[in-house]
């Protein structure tokens, strides 16, 4: 499973490997290892702070099993409704289809070996316990490592309660931490003390050491317990490490600047990883000027209340679980979150418009993983949205703004509720708002893209509709245009062809030029194609292709590759479909744009058995199998699309015999996704192994020489677009 994602993942899945700062924890890192073994669902309880999260992680790195470990982490997860979600996002798993984020779940999981761990799980119990209970019953080869404050309470779940370390590693510890910071924490008394007072909690012992830089460890002592003494009179219901672990957290608050309190308790508003420039535009003001954000996220990172990470996106910060929600509540007491959680959504809709129209540009690329990275703080600018009456047509607008991930980088069924959800709230007094009717083409062209088509032609009537009578000429050509679209997949080309030449005469009128106008010149390619005309079809693609270079568009590109790539094909010209074919699979893969990726592997295959190479055809046209249930019905049922796949198989069929090319294909059918890219672009160190031949002489085939009634020639015919 390591082939889903797309920057390439390690041995251990997406388990983070950043694990040298592990100190301690020897017997229970043995013990937590037996019960894994032993258990095929271990949850590790304990308080906040106490260290769940790294033992996991360092327990899981140890894991041996076949398809690696995964981690999912579920802290900024609100809604229990997207637990299923964040667990697909985790896998790296795109699915065009219908099915609920469960069903595609079991079926990836089903045959494989793995450890998923379910990081952050007590404000989400019965969700994810009801998850890991479908799937450990229908995936034999599922191991479920779980960390949160609380048991799931399921059936054969193993507790592995973590206590706080023991005197001698606290101490280390802290020493360790202290040596990081070039400090030294005193004499063996003072930090026996220190540690004692604070009572071996690893998140508080962290916080003493960030004071380091600026107290003497017998400073840091005095103040803690004269803190202790002064905060220890809260909740007496709370378990002592809790109270011991707030009055830490308190403590360190206390000591903070005014303005640090400040950005602490704003900060809070964010859901995962945040960039300085969000931090400043959200956090600032009303006492804290935007010009001192970056000095006080500072003194903050330097006290462990901050963490730094690099990710694809560029350096991003974020707060600990139980340093947010101290910080949440004094925001709270503020009185000042509402304004905090408007000025979090703003800001998240100037990047989600940002990011749509940076698509069309050379930073594509950088676009589709700055999303990625800032989807946990987008949803939550969505549920704010949704939540309020009055704010429902930004939500409308902004699940709309991000048509580009739920349709190029593969959440199709993450886009659809969201969508959904947005078009259904408060539809009469939005219809023929400009945001709903967006939401609703977008809709449609995710339900396309599903197979979904009924519902796409009703929501696309309706969009029209609405449109026509409030004069929104924008969203009747986009209407028009994926009206078009669905006829094109159901093999309906002279209406195909009919309404998207109109959508992009629309499109000329009011100057719209971007991704989807360039993908309706490709669709309306493929209708020329499938009706006899290639050439016609090769002249809008290559239109296509040179405005995309100029525009450094890469995702539309890689669908004018493909109709170019088959047009080469047809005429004889097998080297140059491939430099074509691997340009567009490059991309489409990139993206994570599913029916991109399968469509060409496909186109590959076909390529492949004009090389003489039936064995590898084969092969790839099984890892294509594998993929299209992920996708919806092979090649949409359409005659057209299935074209070049009949005769790739029958020519391979012919030359191998049925036995051997069903060999083959199922060698193919069992590379992960990752693993048929590779072998498709023959990149080095991609499987190239071909299952023996059996002992038992290959069968002949039925002849089947002829191409198909709908295989295209130069001169006529049809093409897969």
């Amino acid at each position: 499973m390591r082939d889903q994602r797309p920057d390439g993942a390690s041995p251990h899945g997406n388990l983070p490997l950043e694990l040298d700062a592990f100190v301690g924890r020897t017997a229970e890192l043995a013990g937590l290892g037996r019960a894994l073994e032993d258990s095929r669902l271990v949850t590790v309880t304990g308080t906040g702070g106490v260290g769940k999260s790294r033992l996991a992680a360092r327990a899981a790195a140890r894991s041996a099993l076949r398809d690696g470990v995964w981690r999912a982490e579920l802290a900024p997860v609100r809604d229990p409704g997207f637990v299923d979600y964040a667990v697909v996002e985790a896998l790296g798993l795109t699915d065009h289809t219908t099915r609920l984020p469960r069903e595609t779940l079991l079926m990836h999981l089903a045959e494989r070996e793995l450890l998923l761990v379910l990081d952050g799980v007590e404000h989400l119990v019965d969700a994810c316990a009801a998850l890991v209970t479908d799937l450990l019953g229908r995936a034999p080869g599922l191991r479920v490592l779980a960390v949160g404050r609380r048991p799931l309470g399921v059936s054969g779940e193993r507790l592995f309660p973590l206590a706080p370390l023991g005197e001698d590693e606290a101490v280390e510890l802290l020493t360790v931490r202290a040596a990081q910071r070039n400090r030294a924490c005193g004499g063996d008394g003072v930090a026996r003390e220190l540690c004692r007072r604070l009572d071996g909690v690893p998140l508080a012992i962290e916080l003493a050491a960030g004071r380091l830089d600026v107290l003497s460890p017998g400073q840091v002592l005095e103040r803690l317990d004269d803190r202790f003494r002064l905060l220890t009179g809260g909740d007496r219901s709370a378990p002592p490490r809790h109270r011991t672990l707030r009055t830490a957290i308190g403590w360190s608050h206390e000591l903070c600047t005014p303005q640090e309190r400040l950005l602490w308790a704003r900060l809070s508003v964010f859901a995962g990883r945040f960039d300085l420039e969000a931090a400043e535009y959200v956090c600032s003001g009303n006492g804290l000027p935007a010009g001192d954000v970056l000095d006080v996220l500072s003194a903050l990172l330097a006290q462990s209340l901050l963490t730094r990470e690099d990710t694809p996106a560029g350096v991003r910060y974020r707060m600990l679980d139980t340093v947010r929600a101290y910080g949440a509540d004094w925001l709270a007491a503020t009185g000042d979150a509402a304004r905090l959680r408007r000025r979090h959504r703003d800001w998240y809709l100037g990047l989600a418009t940002w990011c749509e129209l940076e698509w069309f540009s050379p930073r594509q690329r950088e676009v589709a993983a700055r999303v990625d990275v800032e989807l946990p703080n987008l949803r939550g600018a969505l549920e704010y949205c949704l939540a309020e009456p009055e704010e429902v047509h930004l939500g409308q607008y902004l699940a709309g703004s991000l048509w580009f991930h739920w349709v190029g980088c593969g959440r199709l069924s993450e886009g659809r509720r969201w969508l959904e959800q947005a078009v259904g709230l408060d539809a009469e007094r939005t219809a023929g708002d400009r945001s709903r009717l967006k939401a609703l083409w977008v809709l449609a062209y995710v339900a396309i893209l599903q197979g979904d088509t009924v519902p796409a032609l009703a929501m696309l009537q309706e969009c029209r509709e609405q449109a026509e009578r409030s004069r929104n000429a924008t969203a009747v050509a986009y209407a028009e245009h994926r009206t078009g679209c669905l006829a094109l997949v159901s093999d309906d080309m002279p209406r195909a062809e009919a309404l998207l030449r109109s959508a992009l005469r629309r499109y000329r009128e009011i100057g719209e030029l971007n991704s989807n106008v360039l993908m309706g010149q490709v669709e309306l390619a493929m209708t020329r194609a499938f009706q006899g005309d290639l050439p016609d079809a090769v002249r809008l693609c290559e239109d296509v292709r040179r405005v995309c270079e100029d525009h450094g568009e890469r995702w539309v590109r890689a669908y004018a590759l493909y109709v170019l790539a088959y047009a080469a094909w047809s005429d004889g010209d097998t080297a140059g479909a491939r430099r074509l074919l691997t340009d567009c699979l490059d991309s489409a893969h990139g993206f994570r744009d599913l029916l991109g990726t399968v469509l060409a592997v496909e186109l590959l295959a076909l390529v492949t058995v004009a090389e003489d190479d039936a064995e590898e055809a084969a092969v790839l046209q099984g890892a294509a199998g594998r993929m299209w249930p992920s996708v919806g019905l092979p090649l949409f049922g359409s005659a057209h699309y299935n074209a070049p796949h009949e005769l790739c198989e029958a020519t391979a069929r012919e030359r191998l015999g049925d036995e051997r090319y069903e060999q083959c294909a199922g060698h193919g059918a069992r590379l992960d996704r990752g693993e048929a890219v590779s072998r498709a672009l023959r990149r080095p160190g991609a499987p190239v192994s071909l299952p023996a031949p059996r002992q038992a002489g290959r069968r002949a085939a039925s002849a089947r020489t002829a191409k198909p009634a709908a295989s295209p020639t130069r001169r006529g015919g049809e093409t897969a677009g």
